[in-house]
């Protein structure tokens, strides 16, 4: 029966000693562990016997509830047909940018001076300058800098106003002029565009599979909780 499979599930003193270790791991020395059961008031025989009944119920949630996860590929391809407005993804770009930032209370003539800096480079890019080589050098954008400018696919939306309005204008291959924004002064260059399109159910299989599976596991942990209510409940009558 369930009940007797729950009651074989056990806590190897192995699997105890590996939890408490990476417990002790979290400190930097042995006394500051100690220091810090002293300061809970607990010895390390009740910490060990608190990680083992942790780790029991875990290991019955996982017996009792794991088994009844398992989607299978019918109904992960019936939610994919009856929800196609979830898989409908709207036109992509890559692009990559050299940012030469200036602070929202940067006063007439640091503007100015970024605006020339970044004409410079702009000059330099049209000229058949390296366009990573030069974000490398130039960009204070720290999320893309270090990649050459790279900002990877992106959609309608996601980007700042001008920004947006730039790059959706351009065609692969294409560089802007200087687009200024509350960051700054930015050069934009499209490296690859993406029409809209309804992604395939092959790309998204393991992102409803793990999705519905979810939600198998909540139900079915709801569930278990609620039946364990009702035994005891009932040993109390």
């Amino acid at each position: 029966t369930q009940e007797a499979a729950t009651r074989k599930v056990t806590v190897p003193d192995a699997e105890v000693e590996a939890r408490i270790s990476q417990i002790r791991g979290q400190f930097p020395t042995a006394d500051a562990f100690n220091a810090a059961l002293a300061e809970q008031k607990v010895t390390a025989d009740q910490l060990r016997a608190d990680a083992r009944s942790e780790m029991l119920v875990t290991k019955v949630l996982e017996a009792e509830i794991e088994p009844k996860v398992a989607v299978p590929a019918t109904e992960v391809s019936d939610f994919y047909t009856k929800n196609p407005t979830q898989f409908q993804q709207g036109e992509q770009v890559r692009a990559s940018h050299i940012l030469i930032g200036v602070p929202q209370t940067a006063d007439a003539a640091t503007k100015q001076a970024a605006r020339t800096k970044a004409e410079g480079i702009l000059k330099q890019v049209k000229a058949g300058g390296d366009f990573a080589a030069l974000a490398r050098e130039h960009s204070t954008d720290p999320g893309s800098g270090a990649n050459g400018g790279d900002l990877n696919y992106f959609s309608r939306g996601q980007m700042v106003g001008p920004f947006d309005q730039a790059v959706f204008s351009l065609q692969p291959g294409q560089t802007s002029e200087l687009v200024e924004t509350q960051f700054g002064f930015h050069i934009i260059k499209v490296t690859d565009k993406k029409a809209a399109r309804t992604v395939p159910l092959d790309e998204v299989r393991p992102q409803i599979q793990q999705y519905l599976e979810n939600q198998r596991r909540q139900a079915a942990t709801q569930a278990f909780v609620e039946s364990l209510k009702t035994k005891i409940g009932r040993a109390h009558v």
